[in-house]
């Protein structure tokens, strides 16, 4: 298999995984959110460790970042940005409002725009501007709807586009950042799970068996499709990345509204369509953007002709 087919299949591949990760987190149900994030933490690290080893890449590296504050700080940040968005999209499945973290991933690229507006003093073209207009509506109309503002929807996609601002300062690649971050988490919610244990509160081997493995299970879910995605951002344009990046939120939107039965009344119908309508311009406006660069690219890398005879 081509290198660009394996990386759109593995980027599929993480993005299909995330969307069913909506569908796993309601099996532990027994435990609170806290505690379920937890055990994400803690066996996060688990999973880094065994890829790590199975990829052979050492831990030489190590030391230098956990020595340096200027290397370390920026991954601890990403590590608690995460964690807000984990536990933002763990709550969300539990409480059945799927439909609120499948919003939070359809409206993220745009605040991912935004956010190099105000951070990084990036330029929108029309279309973008359209696009994060029509974003900003989509929230007004669903904030009507609800009759507050979803707010989960908002804390996940927030997170998430700062998570990823964050990312442009770690001079790490995705598995060695993966695994701080996880290490950055592992001893405040080990601490945590130990004080749940202590005082009877936690679940960890009080329900049975096969909620204890799903516990440690939840570790390489969150792990594995990470992974995959950092090896097919690798070996695909990122437009395709960007396009690949709806399956999960298109799949959390069918789980909340087919399997867990949430209302669609006409308002956030009204609000995921804006929703939607916006990704098609900002889709388009990207495409346009790779073909028009991918164009540019080869005129300059074309040889010039040589004076003739």
């Amino acid at each position: 298999m081509p290198e660009s087919n394996r990386g759109v299949a593995l980027g599929a591949g993480a993005f299909l995984l995330w969307g069913f990760a909506a569908l796993y987190w309601p099996f532990l149900s027994a435990a609170e959110p806290a505690e379920i994030l937890a055990h994400r933490m803690v066996w996060s690290l688990l999973a880094m460790c065994v890829f790590l080893l199975l990829a052979r890449r050492g831990w030489k590296w190590l030391p230098g970042v956990v020595r340096s504050p200027r290397r370390l700080l920026p991954v601890a940040a990403a590590a608690v940005l995460i964690a807000v968005n984990w536990w933002g999209f763990i709550y969300s499945v539990s409480v059945e409002q799927t439909l609120q973290a499948s919003l939070a991933y359809f409206i993220n690229p745009l605040m991912s725009v935004c956010l190099g507006v105000v951070l990084f003093s990036e330029r929108l073209r029309a279309a973008q501007w359209v696009a994060v207009g029509l974003g900003v509506l989509a929230v007004v109309v669903m904030t009507v709807g609800y009759g507050v503002a979803p707010w989960l929807a908002l804390l996940m996609a927030s997170s998430f586009a700062a998570y990823g601002a964050v990312k442009k300062y770690v001079d790490l690649d995705g598995m060695q950042s993966l695994t701080v971050e996880t290490l950055v988490m592992f001893l405040p919610a080990l601490g945590y799970l130990l004080f749940l244990e202590f005082s009877g509160a936690g679940t960890t081997f009080s329900v049975s068996p096969a909620h204890t493995a799903l516990l440690v299970g939840g570790g390489f879910v969150t792990a594995l499709p990470l992974l995959m995605f950092g090896v097919a951002a690798r070996r695909v344009p990122l437009s395709v990345i960007g396009m690949l990046q709806y399956i999960a939120p298109t799949m959390m939107f069918f789980i909340g509204w087919l399997v867990q039965g949430e209302e669609m009344p006409p308002a956030r119908w009204a609000g995921f369509a804006l929703v939607w309508l916006a990704l098609c311009v900002f889709a388009f406006d990207q495409v346009r953007g790779a073909r028009a660069r991918s164009v540019q690219r080869r005129r300059t890398e074309q040889p010039t002709a040589g004076p003739r005879d």
